[in-house]
Order: C-alpha cells, then structure tokens, then sequence
C-alpha cells in the first residue's frame, strides 16, 4: 500500500509594518453608547488648542419602562446562545449511548446489591448484640 500525502497549507505573506497603516486608538466616527472625555487640552504651533488626551467611556441606557421587554430580549438572547452551544456538541452514536446506559445500569444494580447486603449483614448483628 502506498502512503497518503497530506498537502501542506500555503502561508498567506505577512503585510511588513513600514506599509501598514499606524492604528488609530479612537475612530473619527463615535459609536453608540460611547462618549469621548478630553483630559487636558495641549497647544500648538499656530496657538490653537489640541486635545492631549482622550478617555472612551460607555454611556449605560436608562432602565426605565423596559423591564418586560428587557426580560424577554434577555431570554432571547441567552435561547440562541444555547442552540449555538449546543451545535458544537458530539453527541455520541447510537451505539455508544446503548453501550454506556447498559454499564451505568449493570453497576447500579451490583452496588444496589452490595449495600442491600451490608444492611442486612449489620442490622442481624445489631440484633444480636441487643439481645
């Protein structure tokens, strides 16, 4: 028999960082839900001002009225999640699910067994020392 060959994964090139454009820490265009804060205000070479600095911070939404429809979105929400989580599952086969129920249903029985005789065994000898 002869050998499989595996094709091996072509590298993508990597971009070099002189070409790259320099990352911006804050979009020109705020998001929802987001304020910009200056923190100090520098001057420049023409005499105007610039802002030194800049803090992002979330604008948290007014619960007002929203408690019900809140819930529900909520609920919602957490449904997709778990029908997304549960996609990723193996389940196992048919066979597989048949194999283990039968061992959990065996050895149930064997300890059931067990400790059904060492009740017995230890409730006659209680008797007989209470006699």
């Amino acid at each position: 028999m002869g050998r499989l060959i595996r094709k091996k994964p072509t590298a993508k090139p990597r971009k070099k960082n002189a070409e790259s454009e320099p990352v911006q820490p804050f979009s020109e265009k705020p998001r929802e839900g987001v304020k910009k804060h200056f923190l100090s205000v520098a001057k420049t070479q023409d005499g105007g001002n610039k802002p030194a600095g800049l803090v992002q911070t979330a604008v948290t939404p007014l619960k007002g009225g929203l408690g019900k429809d809140n819930f529900i979105t909520k609920s919602l929400q957490f449904l997709r999640e778990v029908k997304i989580e549960l996609k990723k599952v193996t389940w196992p086969s048919r066979k597989q699910a048949l194999g283990s129920t039968g061992v959990v249903i065996v050895l149930v029985i064997i300890i059931s067994l067990f400790l059904g005789l060492v009740d017995v065994s230890l409730s006659s000898l209680i008797r007989v020392v209470i006699r």
